[in-house]
């Protein structure tokens, strides 16, 4: 039984840090769990759940940011100027493509970074995140 339980985490800590710029593939952990029999249901909530709180650590590193670090590493005022632009004008809904592969990272840590409102920002990160899953799961059991 404890097997189960540290598949459980681990997919957990798999999805967590995916969200973060560690190069780690969730979807493979979660791939393999289902092929070992692995309960689907709590699969997409921790997966979820994981990642949404990796998206929110994003989030909370943006928000503390301060635009000299950016300089500092190389970061142009008019990218800067760009992702302003980008968060004023989609505000919150950028949060929904915070599950694409390297940009999302960016999303979140800019929503973050330009004060975008905190709990619809988190709410469309989980919901973002949950339909990626959802569809992973899906197409899984389709195919």
């Amino acid at each position: 039984m404890w097997e189960f339980e540290f598949g459980y985490l681990g997919l957990f800590l798999s999805a967590f840090l995916a969200a973060t710029i560690l190069p780690v593939a969730s979807e493979v952990f979660l791939l393999a769990m289902l092929k070992l029999g692995f309960d689907p249901i709590l699969c997409l909530i921790l997966a979820t759940l994981g990642n949404s709180l990796g998206a929110i650590l994003n989030y909370f590193i943006g928000y503390i940011g301060n635009p000299k670090w950016l300089n500092k590493i190389g970061v142009k005022l008019a990218q800067i100027e760009r992702w302003k632009q980008r968060v004023q004008t989609y505000g919150v809904w950028l949060a929904l493509l915070s599950w694409l592969p390297i940009v999302g990272d960016l999303i979140g840590v800019a929503l973050g970074f330009f004060r975008a409102p905190k709990v619809p920002t988190f709410v469309f990160f989980t919901i973002g995140k949950f339909v990626r899953y959802g569809v992973i799961i899906l197409l899984y059991f389709l195919f």
